[in-house]
């Protein structure tokens, strides 16, 4: 069986029993930074076989781990944080996984964008989550189509280009569209901050250097 397990997006203590069980019990991990997953797996006293499994060698790696499914090992697939397969790896092995008729147990756990929609105070009953925006091409497209929803979205962003991300949602919305910037969620030095776009600019665009795994929660378009 493949078993995809949520680990901590921060803090060590957001990691269910059963995925520590579960991470003690199976006969390989697959993980995106092994360097990463290693402090975590140290911190609970796992000593499970762990190896590389990323974006840019999962096409390569993939076939041997269906071969080992098949041979009725279980593996278990994590990322650097959160859950396998959002805006992480994970797609292309579970859907051969599903093509080769192998049984796939996706556990409940930690994911960035829930609770970061959840507190920010905008509407959260229902949503779109786009993830990482393209870097360049089809960017501008995204963010055009975003500015139309209705409802709230959710988007990734990496500290070096919040401000800018912020500046271009301004852009296509509304200056005082309101939206929430959660940085460093479950961490020591968390913040999340609900303002409007133009307020969120000057917030995060002073001389302080942002840092940290953000989260964008953007307001639907009032009618």
């Amino acid at each position: 069986m493949l078993y995809l397990i949520p680990t901590p997006i921060g803090n060590l203590e957001d990691v269910t029993f059963r995925a520590i069980r579960l991470l003690k019990e199976v006969d390989l991990i697959l993980a995106e930074d092994t360097r990463t997953s290693k402090k975590f797996l140290n911190h609970y006293g796992i000593d499970t076989p762990l190896r590389s499994h990323h974006a840019h060698n999962e096409h390569q790696t993939t076939p041997e781990l269906i071969k080992a499914l098949q041979a009725e090992q279980n593996i278990a697939l994590i990322s650097d944080a959160g859950t396998p397969g959002v805006s992480d790896p994970g797609f292309f092995l579970v859907r051969a996984c599903q093509q080769h008729n192998i049984r796939v147990d996706c556990l409940p756990g930690a994911t960035a964008f829930v609770p970061a929609l959840v507190a920010s105070g905008l509407p959260c009953d229902k949503f779109h989550f786009e993830g990482f925006l393209p870097h360049k091409k089809g960017r501008q497209t995204r963010l055009k189509y975003l500015a139309t929803l209705p409802y709230t979205f959710v988007l990734y962003e990496s500290p070096f280009r919040l401000v800018k991300c912020l500046q271009q949602l301004a852009k296509h919305t509304e200056p005082d569209r309101m939206a929430c910037v959660c940085r460093e969620l479950t961490k020591l030095y968390e913040e999340k901050v609900t303002d409007t776009l133009e307020n969120l600019i000057t917030h995060f665009g002073g001389e302080k250097k942002v840092k940290g795994e953000i989260v964008v929660v953007v307001a639907g378009k009032v009618s």
